[in-house]
């Protein structure tokens, strides 16, 4: 019996559009890894990235291949190369300074990379949406 080879994964919710599932998948993950976790008496939030990034170098890698994920699905979404080229400069920007001891940490926690990249991506695709609609 052949295995499907489909690019596109099938839906997990019934009547859910591949494009609305993909989406769903990159908004959990950029949530995950950003803003997962909430310090205490602060409402300050952190996520995977954070502690990935307590790692010395190994956290910054995996934590800079998580986020380049989200920019390959928004190719295979069909993202625009300026909406791509954005996403590569936040993670860009994310994986380097992170990559700073001690200073990496801190901007870490406050530079949501992964959050940003899935606003921007979801924001294209709706605008595309509406643009189609008319």
């Amino acid at each position: 019996m052949a295995m499907d080879a489909s690019p596109i994964p099938r839906s997990r919710r019934a009547g859910a559009a591949p494009e609305t599932d993909a989406l769903h998948d990159i908004r959990r993950l950029a949530r995950a890894l950003d803003a997962q976790f909430t310090l205490p008496g602060t409402g300050l939030r952190f996520g995977y990235d954070s502690l990935l990034g307590l790692i010395p170098a190994v956290g910054d890698v995996v934590s800079g291949a998580l986020g380049l994920y989200i920019i390959a699905r928004a190719h295979r979404l069909g993202a625009s190369p300026w909406v791509l080229a954005r996403m590569g400069v936040n993670l860009g920007v994310d994986t380097v300074l992170g990559a700073i001891p001690i200073v990496g940490d801190v901007f870490d926690f406050a530079f949501k990379a992964n959050l940003k990249n899935a606003e921007i991506l979801i924001h294209r695709v709706e605008r595309r949406a509406r643009r189609a609609e008319r």
